[in-house]
């Protein structure tokens, strides 16, 4: 509904005009009727509306003054339509310099005021649209300067306009909002990821309130549709009285409210000013690769995750870099024997959570070069969500030396993996399996159990040579099989949608038609008419 002021001096033209058409019904809502523009000025300066009609000869304050006024002070965007009689038409046109959209005559048609109507809502419309494109436009460019100060090749002037948009002075941190990489493997569609991801960014929004524009996509991997990012700027979001554990922790259940994925938040290390806004996102990165290592949370602090005291650093170098080698051999009784040499260190009195976080975190970058070494093109920031989803399901024993010891011997394994450079021949296998058992209940997991290969390893790969999950791309072909037999055989609906694999009718049609634009059905006319 577009909101509507209506403002004459005369009692009877303002109740004439209320009841000349069916307002509502033209997507109309009166909102205010004021006798003068003195009158209007008041509700303006508490008020938004969307169409003024205003006569041009008032008491107190006249129509052309009221429309200079509400133009020059800025009160309103919204549309002014002049109402005047014959003997005023030259007032009227003055009234075009200042952005008068049309004026109608006295006494008022409610034909010509439906027209003006309609124009009115056109306009409207298409300023709606210009001002989001707009918005959009300057958004794009927001997150490209943002994406310059994160990698420190900034100009001044990005630094400067990004703090004019954004407000962003005193404390800032960089907040990465991502869901739980163990559930996401193959079992949602890309479809469903992107569904989620809209939640996700609707409910940090409504969160953040007028700070909305705050949320971005999220610049860690910004290739990962489903994830976001927030630059959280003290001044702008923390209520008086509240402290910054309250504040993230309340967002997060606002956002997991809508959200079916677990959803968790990274946040970044409290720093003062725009410039150094690059400092906090590495710390965010740093978290994102060892939150597999810790108890499973809502929220991640970098200052509890990851600072040690720096009179209390005790790294196990020598045990660690043997470790690593037994690895990067793929040697089971190295690595047992060199593991439980670190372990004895790591467990002598004055080790304390954070020594221990060290050597892990220090295992994990030498892990991910070792992975970079064999292929230069694995996504560093994904390895550590590529390991093995079955030990961090269980959610049990994290970091401890028997959880330890399975993700050694995974990750091992999963280094073997890229040296053989499995993608080929292992792929190959997966295609035929889709082909000779596409009405099967297959599965990424089972199919990777199949080929000993990791699963997660195998979804990345899978994605990397189709472009796709592995889970559309089952889906499209079989949506193909049951175009063929909607052609070329009279089979029923239902026993097609069974014949490629699909054992709810209706899902099988909501597929057919996201994929194929229209309903089995009406395929099958098509395609016997010609039509």
């Amino acid at each position: 509904m577009l909101r509507v002021m209506l403002v004459d001096d005369e009692p009877f033209i303002l109740q004439g005009l209320q009841v000349l058409i069916d307002w509502e019904s033209e997507g109309f809502m009166i909102v205010k009727l004021a006798e003068n523009g003195q009158e209007a000025l008041a509700y303006l300066r508490e008020n938004q509306v969307d169409l003024i009609l205003a006569d041009i000869k008032m008491p107190v304050l006249d129509g052309i003054s009221l429309l200079k006024t509400v133009r020059e002070e800025n009160l309103s965007d919204a549309l002014f339509v002049i109402l005047s009689g014959y003997s005023d038409f030259s007032y009227a046109q003055t009234a075009v310099r200042y952005n008068c959209m049309d004026y109608i005559l006295k006494p008022v048609q409610k034909e010509n005021l439906l027209e003006l109507l309609h124009k009115a809502a056109e306009k409207k419309a298409y300023s709606v649209k210009e001002r989001l494109w707009k918005n959009q436009m300057r958004k794009n460019q927001l997150e490209r300067q943002i994406v310059s100060v994160l990698r420190g090749k900034a100009r001044k002037e990005d630094v400067d306009e990004i703090e004019q948009n954004l407000q962003m002075q005193g404390v800032i941190r960089y907040v990465h909002v991502g869901m739980d990489v163990v559930k996401l493997q193959d079992e949602f569609s890309d479809e469903e990821l992107s569904e989620q991801k809209a939640f996700m960014l609707e409910s940090c929004q409504r969160f953040l309130k007028e700070a909305s524009d705050c949320c971005f996509r999220d610049m860690i991997g910004y290739e990962r549709d489903h994830e976001m990012a927030v630059l959280y700027i003290q001044n702008r979001m923390l209520p008086p009285g509240k402290s910054e554990t309250d504040f993230f922790e309340k967002m997060q259940q606002e956002i997991q409210r809508n959200v079916e994925l677990p959803v968790y938040l990274l946040v970044g290390k409290a720093v003062e000013g725009t410039a150094k806004l690059g400092h906090s996102y590495s710390t965010a990165c740093l978290l994102r690769s060892f939150i597999g290592f810790r108890e499973l949370r809502k929220v991640y602090y970098y200052e509890e995750e990851l600072q040690t005291e720096r009179n209390a650093v005790v790294l196990c170098k020598k045990s660690l870099d043997l470790l690593v080698e037994a690895i990067k051999d793929n040697d089971r009784m190295e690595m047992k024997s060199q593991l439980d040499a670190l372990y004895q260190e790591l467990e002598r009195p004055g080790m304390d959570g954070n020594m221990i976080n060290m050597n892990i975190n220090y295992l994990l970058f030498q892990l991910i070069h070792l992975a970079v070494e064999q292929d230069e093109s694995v996504d560093q920031e994904e390895i550590m969500q590529h390991i093995n989803e079955d030990v961090f399901e269980k959610r049990t024993d994290r970091g401890g030396k028997s959880h330890m010891r399975r993700f050694i011997y995974e990750y091992a394994d999963y280094l073997s993996q890229l040296r053989k450079n499995v993608s080929g021949g292992v792929l190959h296998e997966i295609e035929r399996e889709i082909r000779e058992n596409y009405a099967e209940n297959l599965t990424l997991k089972n199919l990777a159990q199949k080929y000993y290969i990791n699963s997660s390893y195998l979804g990345q790969i899978f994605r990397k040579q189709y472009g796709q999950s592995f889970r559309d791309y089952l889906s499209a072909y079989r949506i193909s099989q049951a175009e063929y037999l909607l052609i070329h055989t009279d089979k029923k609906i239902s026993v097609i949608a069974e014949e490629v694999g699909y054992h709810d009718i209706d899902y099988f049609i909501n597929r057919f038609i996201a994929l194929k634009g229209v309903t089995p059905a009406r395929y099958r006319r098509a395609a016997k008419t010609g039509g």
